[in-house]
Formats: structure tokens, sequence, C-alpha cells
């Protein structure tokens, strides 16, 4: 029959379609590899003539998934590819061809061509005109898609706001089109016009006279009348910025760098603004904050040394130029702009605190008449006291004028914040018990006074909030940690204020919950350094006697009692704008030292956390994420996931599971992960396939190979609880690896529950697997005594797993394998199970060995016995 096709082929080569027919039925007929390869890439060649692009592309590819070398396919499916348009694609099969080939001048041409015709491919895709005209293609189609169209218009807003789109909007007939977006009535797409006519007004006063001309002041004021405050906005700006492209009354700067200037001095404006004073910007109690974060942002953008310069400049000579010797007014605005870099970019307004004479300034503005010079001082001295050196300075220099103003100022604001002054500075020492700032109970004294005033449901939000600032840095003396979780009133009224609406307080929540739980980053300290530093008569940190385990596991016992957890899962949930990375990490590191405790955990999830822990492991700084996965590991390897997380949850916890599995994480985060991913494995074939989708199988395997005992039992439990899978399967299946290998000598381990694992995995994998009964008498020799010794093993467990294995063997469909088997004392150990007495403990390893001896008399290996009544 192949013959009668072969002379057909050779007869009709004349008519391609008759050649294509007869190549067709030559590919159900081959069975040649090689041979069908050929065929393929001469049917390609036929679809080329017949010029049906696609189909020769994928006979090209056929014939070049048997053979990659194969020049004449590749060069097929090139030319397929360049008519398709797929440009590429094509030159990589091109220049494959010239590597082969080196010397062919048809590829080298071809190779040429097409990389000349990417290039210009490229430059007419990115330029100004191709954007604009594409945009007009998309929205002259009537039949074009809605969102796509109103997706073009917003891009059209996009390029009128640069002068070289704006004048190709102009000159490609934009106008007119415009007008038919107005027409439409639709509101996206009036926004869009009236916002892509704004921006082509703006700056060029002969573009804004033709547009005027064309479009009719008429027109834009009935647009104005339209019912609709955003369309009413935007078309206020046109008139804005068409009056001040006529009159020359545009003075903004263009450009990046002139634009961060303006920028910077505008928000440092914003910090600098302060409410008691008259003629101040209107603001919100939050708007200062967020230009600091704003200010932040900025600064984490920049990514050179002399864009980061520019902006410390920048910052300078705004501050600098602020201060007046004349103006008091102007100085206190200097000194609230420099309080905004300090919360934002740290380390920039650091350095301006350095300078000289400004915290001279900021000392002598605390001893002000004016309560407006001693709030804005007091905040600075607090913002820029968070360094060791600024901290001996005011020390030194501010602590008793801050005493005299907490003592003699009625002013509530002040007060509180003279507190929160010497909050900061009592606790600069950090948790080093030797470095205390102040005499013995001082600080104690300061934290029951916020503790008081953080419980006066009286006072305003705002001014209990600063309470809270206080007991941050209070809080890392330990004596304020024990008195803080002791104070249950005081610690309820701050989760309660955790939970309003003012999230602007998240940060010192989390800082105050970190100390409590001693959670922050503890450097390990060698004995023998420090030694070396008593030697040498250096400082050596000491730590506080209720810094120890059991008074940080007392703590949290009380925290989790009076609510913590319900506390954290609010947080969780506000705005990323105020819950940044740096306040992620924190919670993160407060949920794993919460969850520490196995007994723990049923009530974490309980309350929502372990839902609340999934965005922190996805989102958020690198050791945030690697924190949050691990209270999640920590929670999965001990609860029932399905309740822990229910629902679709449960499959987005794999994801930072699996991240626990790096290298670079630590023994015991491996550890627990593997845990949790064996007991995730064990529920369904849904979460297995997550797993590997993950790619968490290879990890797996190198972990099985571990020296460590805990950690490589966990990871062979993991992998008996993913062998279900195909795929895993398939991996055994494979040759040249000792993956098999490894799990029948880990059958021979002492390790009890490292053997019942492997054993497991053995068991489940030649059942579903016939050729890896016989695979597995070729990896060792000791087989068969590995095997003997299961079926003996004095645990019922892995008897019965060794017994399910001797099944697999018989039913393997491997006669002599299982002649073999029944040849060797295997026999005998199965006939003396089999004829034990039926033992309820025992029961299961009994059957499955009698079920083996009828499966040895039904391939005729034994005679038929008898067994007992």
């Amino acid at each position: 029959c192949e013959n009668s096709v072969y002379s057909s082929l050779r007869k009709c080569l004349f008519c391609v379609d008759k050649a294509i027919e007869c190549y067709t039925k030559a590919t159900k007929l081959c069975k040649d590899k090689k041979v069908l390869a050929v065929i393929y890439r001469n049917r390609s060649a036929c679809f080329l003539k017949k010029e049906s692009y696609t189909n020769a592309a994928s006979d090209a590819s056929k014939a070049i998934d048997v053979d990659a070398a194969d020049v004449k396919a590749l060069f097929r499916r090139c030319q397929a590819l360049e008519k398709l348009d797929k440009l590429d694609m094509a030159f990589k099969d091109v220049q494959r061809c010239s590597t082969i080939e080196p010397k062919n001048k048809t590829f080298l041409e071809t190779l040429r061509r097409l990389g000349a015709e990417i290039q210009a491919k490229l430059k007419t895709t990115f330029s100004t005109d191709s954007r604009v005209q594409n945009m007009f293609d998309i929205l002259l189609d009537e039949e074009m898609d809605k969102d796509k169209k109103e997706k073009a218009a917003n891009n059209l807003v996009v390029l009128a706001r640069e002068d070289a789109g704006a004048e190709r909007i102009f000159q490609n007939n934009g106008v007119p089109l415009l007008l038919d977006m107005l027409e439409t009535g639709k509101v996206e797409m009036v926004l869009a016009a009236i916002r892509t006519f704004a921006g082509m007004c703006t700056g060029h006063k002969a573009r804004t006279m033709a547009i005027i001309h064309l479009v009719g002041i008429d027109k834009l004021c009935s647009i104005m009348a339209v019912d609709n405050e955003d369309i009413a906005l935007a078309t206020s700006d046109l008139f804005q910025c068409i009056n001040d492209s006529l009159t020359g009354g545009d003075q903004r700067i263009y450009g990046k760098e002139e634009a961060l200037v303006l920028g910077l001095k505008k928000i440092l404006k914003v910090c600098g603004q302060i409410p008691d004073l008259p003629d101040q910007l209107p603001m919100t109690e939050n708007t200062q904050l967020i230009a600091s974060v704003l200010l932040d942002k900025l600064w984490d953008d920049l990514r050179c040394d002399p864009e980061r310069d520019h902006y410390r400049e920048v910052c300078d000579e705004y501050i600098k130029g602020k201060f007046d010797p004349n103006d008091m007014d102007r100085n206190i605005h200097a000194i609230n702009a420099l309080s905004g870099l300090l919360q934002g970019p740290f380390e920039v307004g650091n350095q301006l605190v350095g300078r000289q004479g400004i915290m001279e300034m900021m000392v002598a503005l605390c001893g002000s008449e004016r309560e407006v010079d001693q709030m804005v001082a007091v905040e600075a001295l607090i913002h820029s006291s968070t360094k060791m050196s600024r901290a001996s300075f005011i020390i030194t220099n501010g602590v008793s004028l801050l005493k005299d103003i907490y003592k003699k100022t009625k002013n509530e604001k002040i007060k509180i914040r003279a507190l929160v002054g010497l909050c900061k500075l009592g606790s600069a020492g950090g948790d080093d018990y030797s470095m205390r700032q102040f005499a013995e109970g001082s600080t104690e004294k300061l934290a029951k006074q916020c503790r008081k005033w953080l419980c006066n449901s009286a006072m305003d939000t705002k001014t209990r909030k600063w309470a809270i600032e206080g007991l941050a840095y209070l809080t890392q003396d330990a004596d304020v940690k024990d008195d803080f979780v002791e104070d249950e009133p005081a610690m309820k009224a701050m989760f309660e204020l955790a939970k309003s609406k003012d999230k602007t307080i998240l940060y010192a929540v989390a800082c105050t919950l970190v100390n409590c739980t001693n959670s922050y980053e503890k450097k390990d300290i060698m004995p023998e350094l420090v030694q070396l530093a008593k030697f040498s008569k250096q400082h050596v940190p000491e730590q506080h006697p209720k810094d120890k385990k059991d008074f940080i596991q007392k703590r949290v016992k009380r925290m989790l009692k009076g609510g913590v957890i319900s506390a954290l899962t609010v947080m969780v949930k506000a705005d990323n704008l105020l819950l940044t990375d740096q306040t992620k990490e924190m919670l993160a590191r407060v949920f794993l030292a919460l969850a520490d405790d196995a007994k723990d955990r049923g009530m974490i999830c309980a309350h929502g956390g372990g839902k609340a822990l999934i965005p922190l492991a996805l989102e958020g700084s690198a050791i945030g994420k690697i924190r949050a996965s691990h209270a999640l590991a920590k929670i999965a390897a001990v609860s029932n996931p399905e309740i822990a997380f229910p629902g679709e949850r449960i499959y987005e916890v794999v994801r930072p599971l699996v991240s626990l599995l790096h290298p670079e994480r630590d023994g015991v985060q491996n550890y627990e992960a593997l845990l949790s991913l064996t007991n995730l494995a064990g529920l369904n074939d849904k979460l297995r396939v997550k797993i590997l989708k993950e790619k968490a199988l290879p990890e797996i395997e190198q972990y099985m190979f571990e020296d460590h005992d805990h950690i490589r039992q966990a990871a062979t439990e993991c992998m008996c609880n993913l062998v279900t899978c195909k795929e895993v399967q398939d991996r055994y299946l494979e040759d040249g690896n000792d993956r098999l290998k490894l799990l029948v000598l880990m059958c021979a381990e002492d390790d009890e529950k490292l053997q019942r694992a492997a054993a497991g995995a053995l068991a489940m994998l030649t059942a579903a697997q016939k050729k890896l009964c016989t695979k597995m008498t070729l990896v060792t020799l000791q087989w068969m005594e590995i095997l003997q010794r299961l079926i003996l093993h004095d645990q019922p467990q892995i008897q019965h797993r060794g017994l399910v294995i001797v099944y697999n063997i018989l039913n393997s469909d491997d006669n002599e394998l299982a002649k073999k088997l029944i040849e060797s004392e295997i026999l005998e150990i199965l006939t003396v199970i089999g004829k034990a007495m039926d033992n309820p403990k025992r029961q299961l390893v009994i059957d499955v060995a009698r079920t083996c001896l009828v499966k040895a008399m039904d391939l005729g290996l034994i005679k038929p016995f008898t067994t007992p009544s």
C-alpha cells in the first residue's frame, strides 16, 4: 500500500493539490519517524506553492521536531513565517540555517534582508506618526470593539501631552475626528476628546488659535453645560489651557529633570505647611503624611547616584532658602518640611539635620514662647532622633526643655508630643539593657502616662495616636513590654484604634507589636567575640532578663487572649499607600511570633489569621514575604488546610510554601514548608497539580538527598503524597537518574518514619506503573533483601507497604520476576503471615499476604493451600 502511495507521488508532482493529497495519505501510513519528517517537509513545500502559509509553517515544524538541524524544513518555515509577517520568528529560523550552512548565499541574503525589514518595522511601530495613525484607524473603524475604541481614545490623550504627538494629531486631520468623538455623547469618548484638545492647546499659541477656529467657542461652552461633573471639570481645564497659551500665562517647565525640581519643591511646600498659621494651603489630617510617602516614592524610583545627588541638592536648597533670622514663620516652615523628609526618605532628611545650626534651631524653637513653634520643633526632634548620634545630642541639649514643655504647657497637643519626644529619647539605647538613657523607672512612668492617654476615649484619635507612637519607642524596654501586655484595657484600646478608619496609626501599632513579641531582627553574637570585646574594654550589649523566651511566650499568650489576631486581620486590609512594605514586614514578623507555639495556631486560624497571611506572603519586601510564608507553613503543617484556608484560598497558599524550599532559606523553613506541602498534597489531585505547576518537584527531590534526617524524612513524605500524579511517575520511569534507586535504598533505613514514607511511595509507584516493578530490581542488587526486611518489619504500617510492593511485582506481567520472587524466602514469609489467625491489629497485613498467595496460585507458581477456619 505504501509503495502505491509513493508511486502516485512521483506521477502527480506536476499537480500541487494532488501531491498534497498523496502526502496526506502517506502521513497516515508511514510509521518511520525520519521518513514521516521528509513527507511533512515536502508537503510544506506544496503548501508554500499554494500560498497556504499557516499549513506550510505547521508541517515544517513537525519535520523540525524530528530533526532540529533539517535546513530545508527550517528555511521553508522561515519563508512561511515571513509571509505571515512574523519576521522575528522567521529571522531566528534563517539564523539557524546560516549557522548550519554558513556559506549558503541564499541563507545569508535572507538573513540580511529580514534584519533590515525588522529594523524598519520597529522604527515604524514606535514612531509617533505610526502611533497616532494607529489610534485613528481604531477609532474610525465602525466594527471595532467598544473597549478597544475607548482605550485608543485614552491613548490619544497621552500622546497629546507630548509636543510631537500633539502636532501629529493636528496634522493628521485629528480635529474633525475629535469632534466626531464629541458627537457620540458617550462620557468616556467625550472626556478623551476634551483632554486631547487640552494637551494639543498646552504651550502652543498657533495650534490653539487653529483649534478655536475649527471647534468654536460656542461648541466648547455647550459641552461645559452638560450635566456631568467630570466633563465640566475637563472643559474648564481646556479653557485654562487655552487662556494660558494665548496670554503667555503658562510658565510651566517641561522635561524630566525640571519636572522633578518643580515637583519636589511643591511637595516640600506641602510638608512645610502649619495649619495654625494664616495663609496656609487647605489640607486634611493626612495630607502631610501622604506628601512624605510621595517624597519617599520619588526617592526610591531614582536609579543612579547623579539623580539622587540632584534630589538632595534640591531639598537642601529649599530648606536653606527658607531660613530667615527675621521671620520665625519661615523658619518653622523649613523645620516642618524637614520633618516631612525625615518621615519619608530618612537618609536625605538625616543628612540635612547634620547641617550646622539645624539641630540648634530645633532646640531653640523648643524654648520659644509661641506654642506653634514648640509643636513644630518637638515633632522635628522626634523624627530626627532616630540615629543614636542625634539622640545623644538632644539628650544633652534638649531633654530639660522637653520636660519643661511637658510640665508647663496646657496645650494637650504639645504635651503629648513632648512626651513622645521623651519616649523616643528614652528608648535610644534600643533593647540593650546596659544602655538605658534615663534613670531607673523613668521609662515605666512615661509608658504609664502613654497608656493612660491611650485608654482615654474622650481624647481625640490623633492625640491617642501619639500615645501609641510613644509606646512604639518605649516597648523596646522589656519592663514596659510586660506592663503593657498586663494592662488589658490599654492593649485592647490599641487594637480598637488599629481597626479604626484612621490607618495612619498602622506603623506605630506594628512597631509596638514587634517589640512586645521580640520579633525584630536579632544578630547572632558569637561567645568568642563577646569575650574579645570585654577583654578590649569595648561595649557589649546586654539582654534584659525579661527578654528571655519564657517571658516572651507569656506576653504572646496575653496578646492572643486580648484579641491581637482580629486587629492584625483588619490592619492587613488597609490601603497599600499606608500599608507600606515595611509595615507589612512587621505584621508578618508578629504573625510568625504568634504562630510559634503549635497550640496557638488553631486560635490564629479561627480569627482569620490564615486568610490575612496570604497577601503578606505574596506582596511586600523580600524578608516580609519569607516571614509570612513561614507563618503559613507553621499553620498548614499542623492544621487542617481546608479549615485554615477555606475555599479557593487554599490554592493561593501553595506558592508561598514552595518559595520556602529555595536553598537560601534556612533548614527550619525548608522542613516546615515540606510538612505543610505534604499536608496539602494529601488532600486532592488539584492541589497536587498546583504544587507541580509551581515547580516544587525538583526542590523536593533535592531535599530527599539532604543529610539532615528530619528534612530528608519530610521530603520523602511529601513525595509519597505526590507520586499519584502522572508527571511524577514519568520522572521515575526516566532512565539515567537515581530517583528509584534512592527510594528503594531508603526502604532499608533505620529511621522508621523515613522507611514508611519511602515504602509507601514505592508501593504506589509500582501499583501505577508496572514497568517500575522490573526497574526496581535493576537499580540495586539488594532489592530482594530490602523487600524481605520490609515484610518482616514489626511495624504493621511498614510491613503492609512491603507486602503491597510484593503483590505489585506478582501482578506486573513479568512472569520471570514473579517466579524469582516466589522461589526466594519471600514465599515462606508470605505463608507464615497468611496462615496467621485473624487479628484486628494486623488484619490488613494478613489480608494482603493472603492476596499475594492467591495471586501466586493464579500464576501457577504455587499449589493451593488450606486457610485456617
